[in-house]
């Protein structure tokens, strides 16, 4: 079966993401493994770019297998490039893709800045371990230790983009306040958190604000939560992929890839960031909570 290369181009960039980094995990070369599904090397290459203009399942599958995938991971791949046909992106949970299969970390991964307003819980990218095992466990209650232990180690892993030495990502966020007051796990939990999120803020790449309730509603109506993903540019500062904006939901996620969908969140996040506190105000609040927890 072919996928056609018409509709949203976010699945196929993520399908050659994954695959991408599938090979490169077992250590083959562009080459050798279109030697191995009997491909051109231009045309596996074609597909790791998201540039395909046919994707054939059958490949994929076969890449997979190749690349010793486990069962989630193939599922997911393919449920990608089966996607790759839609004109916009709504990634349902269960529906072709598997729930554990994680899309939105490649994305994140690839991101140069993430800009992102919070309103209920502590950004993932700045939970501590105890915060995140209050959620993780609430999420998947019927997980053993050992699946929430792997789930905890890959969200200590993906708080490495913006913690890393080399070129660690911009994170621009705006925290509802109540979140500093809505207990996760217990005093001694949210008196950590609250002080890791003091410390993160002090980071030259990291933009943390708080938007204090007696703002009342910025926007006129309530916001849920939204990441705005930017990529790098190339030499000459255009970008290497189109923004994205990741709206999330308990049953799934929606991506949008249009530039007045992108721009228009962007000036969401802009009038909220103007209402909300500055770094220092929002900064010393989150410790001033942090010693009441404490106390």
């Amino acid at each position: 079966m072919n996928v056609s290369n018409t509709g949203s181009t976010l699945p196929r960039r993520q399908l050659g993401r994954y695959l991408r980094d599938l090979r490169q995990q077992v250590g083959l070369t562009l080459d050798e493994a279109a030697r191995l599904i009997e491909r051109s090397a231009s045309s596996l290459q074609r597909l790791e770019t998201g540039h395909a203009e046919r994707i054939r399942l059958l490949d994929v599958r076969e890449l997979c297998t190749m690349y010793n995938a486990d069962e989630t991971t193939t599922a997911g791949v393919i449920g990608l490039a089966q996607q790759a046909s839609v004109k916009s992106w709504w990634h349902r949970y269960g529906d072709l893709i598997p729930k554990d299969f994680d899309v939105y970390l490649g994305l994140e991964a690839a991101a140069r800045q993430l800009t992102s307003y919070t309103p209920d819980v502590v950004l993932g990218l700045l939970q501590t371990p105890a915060y995140a095992s209050v959620l993780v466990r609430g999420t998947y209650p019927n997980d053993a230790d050992d699946e929430i232990d792997q789930r905890l180690g890959l969200k200590r892993k993906r708080q490495g983009l913006i913690t890393r030495k080399r070129q660690p990502a911009q994170l621009n966020v705006v925290l509802l306040e109540s979140i500093l007051h809505r207990v996760v796990g217990g005093p001694k939990v949210m008196a950590t958190q609250l002080r890791h999120l003091a410390d993160m803020s002090t980071l030259p790449n990291v933009d943390l604000r708080i938007l204090p309730l007696r703002a009342g509603i910025p926007l006129g109506q309530p916001a849920g939560l939204f990441t705005i993903i930017d990529f790098a540019v190339d030499d000459h500062g255009e970008r290497v992929e189109p923004s994205v904006v990741y709206l999330e939901n308990l049953t799934g996620s929606l991506y949008l890839e249009h530039n007045d969908d992108v721009r228009s969140y962007y000036e969401s996040y802009q009038a909220i960031h103007h209402i909300a506190l500055d770094e220092f105000a929002s900064r010393n609040l989150i410790r001033q909570v942090a010693r009441e927890y404490a106390s």
